[in-house]
């Protein structure tokens, strides 16, 4: 199971926001390459960020930041936020983002999906965001008439390397994971899924190591993490003791 620390910029800084709304967005820190150092330093393994002004415009708009923590940490580090055509993908995989994330194109444009995924294997994942079990998109704005798992099942022989499902009626609220619908979609499918939104405490990471949520690749941690109600050796010390001996 890997915890994925996020990184979600707004105007060059790291927020995190309540339900996807821009309007409620509080900065943590106004520097994401300081932000991302600290989480590697901290012992977490992979990086998860989004361009949340990107997600909005339709296309990279922190690239600055996010080429800056490329330069600053190890770590592999997976995008999402305004990716929707290929060049921008070839850009960012070129740049040495490990994984991008593709979450308005994958509703609007499966076809991109498949394509990015057949040239780049491993290294695009699709984001679903449901609000009331039909996936958002163009940043949270809209609402689509389609479920996740609709979405979900079109990838299934496309060769992505995983599904990020977030509940956004928890996103930003540390209500707890919806463990329950992410397993229910994991075990619908073949493609790892990694859960997302409302992660709060060192309980979630107990329930995600439990043996019913096994199928998910690991989850994503963002409020829970700033502001201390997670801590972090503790969390990695429990995933750790977790893993199978090499």
């Amino acid at each position: 199971m890997i915890l994925f620390p996020a990184i979600d910029l707004k105007n060059g800084a790291c927020v995190r926001l309540e339900q996807g709304d821009m309007a409620r967005a509080t900065v943590f820190n106004t520097d994401p390459v300081d932000q991302a150092q600290s989480f590697e330093a901290q012992g977490f393994e992979y990086l998860h960020v989004v361009d949340l002004d990107g997600a909005f415009a339709g296309k990279p708009m922190n690239a600055r930041a996010v080429e800056g923590m490329l330069a600053a940490v190890k770590m592999p580090l997976q995008l999402g936020g305004g990716i929707r055509d290929l060049a921008t993908i070839e850009a960012w995989l070129a740049r040495g983002v490990a994984r991008v994330i593709i979450g308005t194109a994958a509703v609007r444009d499966p076809a991109l999906v498949r394509d990015a995924a057949r040239r780049f294997p491993g290294r695009v994942a699709v984001g679903l965001d449901a609000r009331d079990g039909k996936v958002a998109v163009e940043g949270w704005a809209e609402t689509s008439q389609v479920t996740a798992l609709e979405i979900a099942q079109r990838f299934e022989d496309a060769g992505v390397a995983a599904i990020i499902f977030t509940d956004i009626a928890r996103d930003g609220l540390l209500k707890g994971l919806n463990l329950d619908a992410t397993i229910a979609l994991a075990e619908r499918i073949a493609v790892p899924v990694i859960a997302s939104g409302g992660l709060a405490s060192i309980d979630d990471i107990k329930a995600l190591l439990a043996p019913r949520a096994a199928r998910l690749e690991g989850a994503i941690s963002g409020r829970a993490l700033y502001d201390g109600r997670l801590d972090p050796a503790s969390a990695m010390a429990l995933i750790r003791a977790a893993r199978p001996a090499a």
